[in-house]
This record gives C-alpha cells, structure tokens and sequence, in this order.
C-alpha cells in the first residue's frame, strides 16, 4: 500500500525595507503574477490614509489589536509612532507559498521563529526618492522625518538578516527579480 506524499509545508518569503520602499505595491503585485502566493494581510492601529484602499490593512482598534496579541494571533508584531502593526498567524491556503511584507522589527522575529524564511530586504534607489514616496503617499510631515530617521537605523539590521537585497528603482525590475528569487527557493526545495 503506498502512501501519498505529505505536502511541503509552504515556503515563508518576507518582503522587507525601510517605509517608502514599495513593499505593499510589491507584495500585491506578486500575488497577482503567481497564484501559488498567498499574501497575509498585517493589521494596525493607525487610521487609514487618504487613498488608501481598505484592504492595505486589518484597520483595527488598539484594543482589539491588544486581545489578539494576549490570546498569541500575531507571527509578529511591533510599535511604531504610537501605533501597533502585526502579522497574524499564516492560514494560506493549500499548496500556495506565504508572503509577508513587514517592517524590519516583524522581519528579525520572523527569522527567529522560522530560520528558512526567505528575506527579501528591499531599498529605494535613493534617500530623496523614498522621501517623495512618503509625501506622495500622504504622510504627514513629522511621520515622514520619523519614517527617514528609522530607515538610518533599520537598514544596516535589514541588511544583514536578509537573504537577499533588491533596489526597487523600476517596479517591473523589481517584481521580475523577486519572482525570480522566489522560483529559485522553490527549485531548491523539491
């Protein structure tokens, strides 16, 4: 009698980098161009931006963010200018591959918990250019100098914990070098 072979557990690929770097443009782009993906949607405290499409987050209450955390829902989650971001706990679906696209805090826990996790640290071409992100996207003033002063002290922790390092100059670029990233890892684990 033979046995069907147990699935692959799914590969973890963090998609990481300073605020302003295109993660969640990235990260929503990829689960488009590959249906084995499957993103998991982080939540936070802060208000949603103008703009902003209602499915970019969990949008939740400081309160209910505070239950999830006690009753241990969160892969990760960290405090940022007053308010909480978290990961919750994966449920992908069958046969698909986890993406999380997470501050570097949320990517050093990942990589605790899960050594194989693939972190894909990723950069602006330029400081100047993640600044004009920041304003194009709607932050306030004081949140864009805090955002600039926190990639300073994230990038040289990102730069070492990850696996691999992408400039995101050309959106396009950069998707084809992920997905390239990400079919490599896969390759490697048959």
């Amino acid at each position: 009698m033979s046995s069907r072979p147990s699935p692959r557990p799914p590969l973890t690929i963090v998609i990481s980098g300073p605020g302003g770097v295109g993660k969640s443009t990235i990260a929503d782009l990829l689960v488009t161009r590959d249906p084995h993906l499957w993103l998991s949607r982080s939540w936070t405290t802060r208000d949603r931006r103008d703009g902003e499409s209602e499915q970019a987050y969990v949008f939740a209450s400081p309160e209910k963010f505070r239950e999830h955390i006690e009753a241990g829902r969160f892969l990760e989650w960290t405090e940022f200018l007053g308010h909480f971001y978290g990961t919750p706990l994966p449920r992908p679906t069958e046969g698909t591959d986890v993406v999380l696209e997470i501050e570097v805090d949320g990517a050093q826990q990942v990589k605790q918990l899960q050594n194989d996790a693939i972190l894909i640290f990723v950069l602006p071409p330029t400081r100047g250019e993640q600044e004009r992100r920041l304003r194009e996207r709607g932050d306030r003033e004081e949140k864009v100098h805090a955002r600039l002063d926190k990639a300073e002290a994230e990038e040289p922790i990102g730069l070492k914990l990850a696996d691999h390092v992408v400039v995101n100059d050309s959106l396009d670029d950069t998707i084809e070098e992920m997905l390239r990233i990400i079919g490599e890892a896969r390759a490697r684990r048959r």
